[in-house]
């Protein structure tokens, strides 16, 4: 299983408010699971997000 990250780190790691990673979330444009009533990312959602927010291909 792959490692599940929390909001706050995602927001970290693309230096972005907690909000607009919410705003994601939302929008469907980052899957997330929820657990209790925090969103929890795993790292396989997290390379399709970067792979889709891709440019060019590489």
């Amino acid at each position: 299983m792959s490692k599940l990250f929390t909001c706050e780190e995602i927001a970290a790691r693309y230096d972005v408010k907690i909000i607009t990673v919410w705003d994601w979330i939302r929008k469907k444009k980052l899957p997330a699971i929820k657990i209790g009533k925090q969103y929890r990312v795993s790292e396989d959602d997290i390379k399709e997000f970067e792979e889709k927010a891709r440019t060019s291909k590489v």
